[in-house]
C-alpha cells in the first residue's frame, strides 16, 4: 500500500485529505497519471508545477515508488 496525501487547494478540489492506494506504480509520476486518470476533480493533479514529496521529502515525478511509501501532493506556492 502507498499512502497518498493531498495538501491545500488539491484536498479542497478532491475533497479528502489522504488515501491508500495499492498498484504497480514504478514512479511518483505512475501514481498521479493514475489517479488523473479518475477524471473530473482529479484532473486537477495533472498541473505543470505540482509539487510533491516522498517519504517527506520533496522530489521530482522521476522518483521511484516502493510498498510503503507515504507521498504528498501539493501546489507551489507564491507570494507577492
Amino acid at each position: 500500500m502507498i499512502r497518498v496525501q493531498y495538501f491545500a487547494r488539491y484536498r479542497e478540489a478532491l475533497g479528502r485529505d489522504d488515501e491508500q492506494l495499492s498498484g504497480d506504480f514504478a514512479t511518483l509520476d505512475d501514481l498521479r497519471l493514475h489517479l488523473v486518470a479518475r477524471g473530473g476533480e482529479w484532473e486537477v493533479l495533472g498541473e505543470q508545477n505540482l509539487m510533491c514529496a516522498r517519504n517527506q521529502e520533496l522530489c521530482s515525478l522521476d522518483e521511484p515508488l516502493a510498498e510503503g511509501d507515504e507521498v504528498a501532493f501539493f501546489p507551489t506556492v507564491t507570494g507577492g
